[in-house]
């Protein structure tokens, strides 16, 4: 019964509440969670979501949760408890309901933190407990749109539906689905957790494949981005600068010193975004990463 939407007989009421009989159980519908315009009576049938507060008092409320039996719904994650699942707002006033442990990753780094987000629907055990399920891999097949053909190197915002060994399964806010494979995180991601990533390519299975690895371009720091610029700069893409020229004609052009300068020079090297020649005492514009992102 808890869990579902049932009607029940108006037996009795006070100044703040209603008293609702459903099969010789007595549940509360407080008068704020009335949505209905006519003004209930005593007697009168009336309908409204079961639920059993942080108190286990028996609750009734017609402003109904976000996920049901037959409804899945985005609830965020409001604690943790490592000993028992983690806690979900599905938008009952005074109780957060649990994704049971035996559900989430065995992993527990891999487990959904507060704030986190999980498309989730309700069931009922034996025991008349309600649990928050979260949903599978054919929903969201279900949900998923589309996406264009030229996804490659955009940026996507989505949520962590499934975290596993091998990588994580997103859907974007789109509704597209995509998966990072671990080499392509950073660190391991958290199901639920909110994802900000770029796509790299499209899988054999009709997902984008992703990245939170920051493109090459970003990855390159401030001395080597001005040296990059300046080389855009020069028509033949070179300027009449290495690793062995004057420490005060190198802060006088870039107006840093020579070791930074030797510093920056080595990491557009080991890119492969410039070349050197040592005996005309230059370097030149060899691949420009902001173009490569573009591929």
């Amino acid at each position: 019964m808890l869990g579902t939407i049932a009607t029940g007989k108006i037996i009795d009421q006070n100044e703040e509440s209603f008293f609702v009989q459903i099969d010789g159980i007595t549940y509360e519908l407080k008068r704020k969670e009335i949505t209905q315009e006519e003004k209930p009576q005593l007697g009168d049938q009336i309908k409204g979501f079961l639920y059993d507060d942080k108190q286990h008092n028996r609750e009734m409320t017609q402003f109904l949760p976000f996920a049901q039996k037959d409804q899945y719904g985005w609830s965020k994650v409001t604690e943790v408890k490592y000993n028992l699942g983690v806690f979900v707002d599905i938008g009952l006033p005074d109780k957060d309901v649990v994704i049971s442990m035996d559900d989430l990753p065995y992993d527990k780094e891999r487990w959904p933190q507060p704030e986190d987000q999980l498309l989730v629907h309700l069931e009922t055990d034996e025991k008349n407990r309600i649990w928050a399920k979260l949903a599978d891999e054919n929903i969201f097949e279900q949900l998923a749109a589309h996406f264009p053909n030229d996804m490659k190197n955009k940026d996507i915002f989505g949520t962590v539906y499934s975290a596993r060994e091998v990588g994580a399964f997103i859907i974007t806010k789109e509704y597209y689905l995509g998966f990072v494979h671990l080499s392509q995180m950073a660190r391991p991601l958290r199901l639920g957790e909110q994802f900000r990533g770029r796509v790299i390519g499209i899988s054999q299975y009709g997902r984008l494949n992703l990245s939170t690895l920051p493109r090459a371009f970003e990855e390159i720091d401030d001395d080597a981005q001005m040296i990059l610029m300046s080389l855009r700069r020069k028509k033949d893409k070179t300027l009449p600068f290495y690793d062995k020229s004057d420490a005060q004609e190198i802060k006088n052009y870039f107006g840093i010193s020579k070791s930074a300068f030797k510093r920056a020079l080595g990491h557009l090297l080991k890119a492969k975004y410039i070349k050197e020649d040592k005996d005309a005492g230059s370097i030149s514009l060899l691949k420009d990463p902001e173009d490569a992102q573009n591929d």
